[in-house]
Formats: structure tokens, C-alpha cells, sequence
């Protein structure tokens, strides 16, 4: 009986480990990452900050966590010295994720599970699994004690999505600890298509701006009673009947233009045929065309090549039996590289065209509006990043190298990254999601179920890893 009890936990054991499915020392640390819940707000950034000065102390890294005013929220910063004869490469990614509908989840999203060849839970994709990669490839230099020509800087930073103690607020107290020649943050994407190959690597080299326009109605106050016809909240409703029936035309900046040659290169007809049409075409009906059939694919596609409208506050009346004086939305415009303010109230404005809305930016006598005024003015002078630099180079290289059938692209990110306070004063930044995913995986972003493949991971560290092997090793 003992020997068969004996033989009985063997195979339960065996059966066990069988059942566990294989991960690597990326997924693992993304597992540890995610068990962490640094959703925003509040963020409580400090509790991961902990757990990755463990894993980078003992390597001989330089480690400075700056704490904010807010308790719990903090800046991680780890410096891998090199011999200091060219300037530092900055490896950066953001320690919150937005939060979650737990009970829209088939899993728990601050569990770390892996199952089916994916690692699944918030900020899988955004952006704890860059973390996770951009943190091993860093790791295994000091492993490997790789000799620098570079000093090599990882941040994790707090308030990435949402709150004001961002890298704009690191930036002006600390830049001596992350000013550097380049950098390295989110953005472009690595695509599989349906097949499972990696159809394209997209590096960005430009984030989209956020532009506040104000829409104001105005009409007379008075009892409910007796409603008179220029109703404020009437008025505002037609104006933003016409915002949801406009779209703005096609803005394609180099590196959007780029992007959607290559998508025309690995895309089949007639997809392929509007991709092209869209960049080369003098034919407005055919530009029009690939408008209307690329917008029709991919809401994504549809940002990337124009200042997308989005209303995201409606403001009017304050009781029950009084019809207000005004109506005010709040409109949230991204806009591409150059897109100047002016030009886009003129253009509102004119949608809109009715004399009782007036467009406005948010007033400069407030401090949100101080803030917008100064950022708008900042973000249209900002210029994408260059292609003719050592770490775009080796970005492109490795990337042959891991995916040798996947052309390389620059793209413009549709949104914003923590990325500002660099190309602010100059410095080149390059966004990466660093590993493949679907379409479909992309959708699960910010979503329910996040997740990212395991495998895609580990492909992901290599060409980080490599690509720093590249641009800073001796």
C-alpha cells in the first residue's frame, strides 16, 4: 500500500508539472508585474518600484526612486554605467494601467495567469509587458556584464495614464538622471496577420498632440415654462449634430505615408490598391475612396491619418425649472505633427456654422487652461524623430534579424506617450510595443481579458536585447 501511495504521488506530481504550460524569464517577471495592481488612480506605482530595485540592486545598478507628493506614487530609475564616451540611451515605460470591469474579465486581471500561450491580466499589453521586456533585455547586459560605451538608464514611471505627477514633473526636477541621446518609450506595433507571421514592425517616431476646444452656446435663462427659441441646450445639439455627421480630411505626414505603402506592400487587393491610392493618388474621388474603405477596416487607420473629433464633456443647467443661458461640450481633438490651434477653431467654426457657438480653447485664466495653452504651443513645434540615428538603425537591423520576412516602418502613434518632456527639447524617442500580436489581441487593450503571447515575449527581448548589444556595447 505505502509503495502504491508512493507511486500515486508521483504521477499527481508529474501530471501537475505536465499541466503547467512553458513560459520564459520575461513572462515570469511579467507574471510578478501584473500581480502588482498599480491601476490609476491611484496608481501606488512605489509597491512595483519595490520589486524591481530587487531584481536590479544586486546586478550593480545605480537605483534612485523619486517620491512624489501623493503617497505611494513614485519614479524608478535604474543607470547601468558604461565608460561615458557616448552619451546615455534611455529605456522607459510606464508602471500604471488604467483600471478594470472585474466582472467583464474570464480571469483574474491582477493574477498573472498564463494559459492557452498567452500571459493574461491589465496592462499585459499596456505597457507592463514592454516593461517587462525593456527590464530583461537591460538585466541580462548587466548578467552578461556586456561592456558600455553608454550608460544605460531603465525607468518606470508613475501617472502615464492620467495625473499630474507624469515625466513632465520628473523631467523638471531630475533631468540630470534621465537627460540622454536618444530614447527608447511605447508605441508602433508589431502585427501578425492571420496566418500567425509578423506581417510589418512599426516604430514611432511621432505621437499624435491633444488639442481642448471648447463649444459654447448661449441663449436667455428663464422659467421652463415658458421655452423661447434660442434654447441654449437646443442650439448646442444642432452644432454637435454636425460635428457627428463631419470628418476631417486625410493629413499624411512622412512617416504615415511610409506606413501606408507598407501596408500596400503586405496587404492583398483591393486593400492593397487603397493603401496605395491613398498616398499617391491626385484623384480626390479615389483618395476619397481609400478613405472611406481603409476607416471602414480599422478604427485605428482611420486616427492615424487625420485630427480625430471626440466629444468627452456636456455641460448645461443647474435645476429642474430653469432652462440655462448656455450650454458648453468639451471636444477632445488628436491631432497630427503641425496642426495649428487656429486653424482648427477656423474649422470648427465653419462645420458648426452658426453665430450663437462660439469655438474657444479652454480660458488661459485658469490653471487647466494655462497648462493646455502651454502644451498646445510646445507640442506644434515638436518634430518627429529622425531615421538617421544609431538607435533607430539598430532597431531596424535587429528587427530583420527576429522577423527577416517583416518590413520595417516609422508610424505615427495615434495617441500621446510619456515621451514629451524628450522630444520637447530635442531628443529623438522611438515607441515600441515589443512583441507580435493580432488585431484581435490589439482590440483586448485597455479592454477586458488583456493579454499577450508568451512566445512573442521572448522574441521581443532578443531584439531589445540585441538592439542594445547594437547602439551601446564596446
Amino acid at each position: 500500500m505505502r509503495s502504491l501511495r508512493i507511486a500515486f504521488t508521483f504521477l499527481v506530481v508529474c501530471l501537475s508539472l505536465g499541466a503547467s504550460e512553458p513560459t520564459n524569464a520575461t513572462a515570469d517577471l511579467l507574471v510578478e508585474l501584473l500581480k502588482v495592481n498599480t491601476s490609476n488612480p491611484p496608481g501606488n506605482e512605489a509597491s512595483l518600484d519595490d520589486l524591481l530595485a530587487a531584481k536590479f540592486r544586486p546586478l550593480g545598478f545605480e537605483i534612485d526612486i523619486f517620491s512624489t507628493p501623493q503617497a505611494g506614487k513614485s519614479h524608478f530609475i535604474a543607470r547601468l554605467k558604461g565608460d561615458g564616451t557616448k552619451k546615455p540611451i534611455l529605456i522607459a515605460a510606464h508602471a500604471d494601467v488604467v483600471g478594470v470591469e472585474r466582472e467583464k474579465w474570464s480571469v483574474d486581471p491582477f493574477a498573472g495567469v498564463v494559459k492557452d500561450g498567452y500571459v493574461y491580466g491589465r496592462g499585459a499589453i499596456d505597457f507592463k509587458g514592454g516593461l517587462a521586456v525593456f527590464a530583461e533585455a537591460v538585466l541580462d547586459l548587466a548578467r552578461n556584464k556586456v561592456p558600455l560605451h553608454r550608460d544605460i538608464i531603465f525607468l518606470a514611471e508613475a501617472d502615464e495614464e492620467g495625473g499630474q505627477y507624469n515625466t513632465n514633473t520628473l523631467a523638471a526636477a531630475h533631468w540630470d538622471k534621465i537627460a540622454c541621446e536618444f530614447a527608447l518609450n511605447e508605441g508602433g506595433w508589431i502585427i501578425k496577420d492571420e496566418s500567425g507571421h509578423v506581417q510589418y514592425v512599426s516604430i514611432s517616431t511621432a505621437d499624435k498632440s491633444s488639442v481642448t476646444l471648447i463649444l459654447t452656446a448661449r441663449g436667455t435663462s428663464t422659467h421652463s415654462s415658458m421655452p423661447r427659441s434660442d434654447n441654449a441646450i437646443f442650439t448646442l445639439s444642432k452644432a454637435m449634430a454636425k460635428l457627428a455627421d463631419y470628418d476631417t480630411q486625410p493629413k499624411l505626414i512622412p512617416s504615415t505615408k511610409e506606413f501606408f505603402l507598407t501596408l500596400g506592400k503586405t496587404s492583398k487587393p483591393p486593400m492593397s490598391t487603397y493603401f496605395n491610392n491613398l498616398v499617391n493618388s491626385d484623384d480626390p474621388k479615389l483618395i476619397h475612396e481609400a478613405d472611406v474603405e481603409i476607416s471602414k477596416s480599422s478604427t485605428l487607420l482611420h486616427a492615424i491619418m487625420r485630427n480625430t473629433i471626440a466629444p468627452v464633456f456636456l455641460n448645461a443647467g443647474f435645476r429642474g425649472n430653469v432652462i440655462p443661458g448656455s450650454a458648453q461640450a468639451t471636444i477632445n481633438f488628436r491631432t497630427i505633427p503641425g496642426t495649428d490651434s487656429r486653424e482648427l477653431i477656423s474649422e470648427i467654426q465653419s462645420v458648426v456654422n452658426d453665430p450663437r457657438v462660439e469655438v474657444t480653447t479652454p480660458p488661459t485664466n485658469t490653471p487647466e487652461g494655462k497648462f493646455l495653452a502651454e502644451y498646445m504651443k510646445m507640442a506644434s513645434s515638436i518634430k518627429p524623430s529622425t531615421k538617421d540615428s544609431d538607435l533607430y538603425r539598430a532597431l531596424e537591423m535587429r528587427s530583420h534579424a527576429v522577423w527577416p520576412s517583416a518590413p520595417v516602418t516609422t508610424y505615427l502613434f495615434q495617441a500621446g506617450t510619456d515621451a514629451f518632456p524628450w522630444r520637447s527639447r530635442g531628443i529623438p524617442v522611438y515607441g515600441v510595443y515589443p512583441y507580435p500580436i493580432t488585431s484581435e489581441d490589439l482590440t483586448r487593450m485597455h479592454g477586458n481579458d488583456e493579454r499577450v503571447p508568451v512566445k512573442s515575449l521572448e522574441e521581443g527581448t532578443k531584439w531589445i536585447y540585441e538592439t542594445l548589444l547594437e547602439v551601446a556595447s564596446k
